[in-house]
């Protein structure tokens, strides 16, 4: 069986090793998963544009755009898995509202209201002062900061 694509989707569906993207193999198998042609195919997108935030269902727009057959439920299982093996860190804004960062260093975010836009806020550009001591067993991992913004009126 011979399948044809276009040029720019046969990453995607006519997935040989040659193919792929270097860094998005590396990166699936640095953390020990394996680089399914579906895996390969979100994680170019997810980081072959830079440091970004998006939603499952932005991505999974771009995927279909990009006519890469994957689900919605599976776009958000392989984000979930990135996000478990450290590739991603999820920012939770509300609840059931969650976007996938592609910048997993120190850093913390602008939220802008109602457009849903996330922007970085450099780690050393918030100071969190105060903090209440862990309860026994328990140890600190991660200070995130969520400052959200509007335009003035």
């Amino acid at each position: 069986m011979k399948l044809l694509f276009r040029a720019n989707c046969a990453y995607i569906l006519g997935m040989q090793p040659s193919l792929t993207s270097p860094s998005a193999m590396e990166r699936l198998r640095g953390v020990g998963l394996r680089p399914t042609r579906q895996r390969l195919a979100l994680a170019r997108l997810l980081f072959d544009g830079g440091a970004r935030h998006v939603t499952a269902e932005q991505l999974h727009g771009e995927a279909v755009g990009a006519a890469i057959p994957v689900s919605l439920a599976t776009v958000y299982n392989t984000l979930h898995q990135f996000t478990n093996a450290g590739l991603l860190r999820e920012v939770v804004v509300e609840p059931g509202r969650s976007y996938f960062d592609t910048n997993i260093e120190d850093h913390h975010h602008f939220f802008w209201e109602p457009s849903g836009v996330l922007q970085d806020i450099p780690g050393a550009g918030v100071v969190v002062s105060g903090l209440p001591q862990p309860p026994d067993g328990a140890e600190i991992r991660r200070v995130e900061v969520i400052v959200r913004v509007r335009r003035d009126a």
